[in-house]
């Protein structure tokens, strides 16, 4: 296996979960059911803020070189839209589901492999808010967010090199997929927990 294999089969196997990811309800529930301006843009600069303490976390303690660049790549990126959108926000989601499953990880490759499930999460995210500025006739905000989704892609890039870099074995490719697996289904629990808790009934995965 490659790492473009493994995004290939890991968005295949989980297509639903990462289209309603990218779904305005997921906007909704992250807002609180505000779904205005400001409530977008504190929501995506507070996931950004724990991404980046997350991944400022892994750098620094990470064994392996390639692990640790990817890491601090990621961190500055996740810090630098933070700053970009509203650096003094309050709002806090590192109580998200999927900020604790991140934190169970402690390898190296299960930890790129996490770090691509939440780029892939974060990037269907961020889509979503683009196309709401667009449709709010906002499109000095909704340029602000296609800058800083084509950071996430390149975020992606990174950790797309570094597992080819760093998995040197059928077990390694499989610990990955599993990783980037549970990041993604961690975001969709919240997702499906926050809409019911708000009286909104998500969808079945078929």
């Amino acid at each position: 296996m490659d790492a473009t294999t493994l995004v290939d089969t890991v968005t295949d196997d989980l297509e639903t979960e990462l289209s309603r990811l990218g779904s305005s309800k997921w906007l909704y529930a992250l807002t609180d059911g505000e779904m205005s301006g400001d409530a977008v843009r504190t929501a995506a600069a507070a996931d950004a803020a724990a991404a980046a303490d997350r991944f400022e976390s892994w750098a620094a303690d990470a064994d392996d070189p390639d692990a640790e660049s990817c890491f601090d790549h990621l961190a500055t990126t996740a810090r630098n839209r933070h700053e970009t959108l509203d650096a003094d926000a309050d709002a806090d989601a590192a109580d998200r589901r999927i900020y604790g499953t991140l934190a169970d990880f402690d390898d190296p490759v299960e930890r790129v492999g996490a770090a691509l499930g939440h780029s892939l999460v974060t990037d269907r995210t961020a889509g979503q808010m683009v196309g709401f500025f667009v449709g709010d006739a906002d499109p000095s905000t909704a340029n602000t967010f296609r800058s800083l989704r084509d950071d996430i892609d390149d975020a992606h890039d990174h950790i797309v090199e570094t597992l080819d870099a760093i998995c040197a074995s059928d077990d390694d490719w499989v610990r990955a997929e599993a990783a980037a697996t549970e990041a993604i289904e961690a975001a969709y629990d919240d997702y499906v927990e926050t809409l019911e808790s708000m009286g909104v009934k998500p969808k079945n995965v078929c």
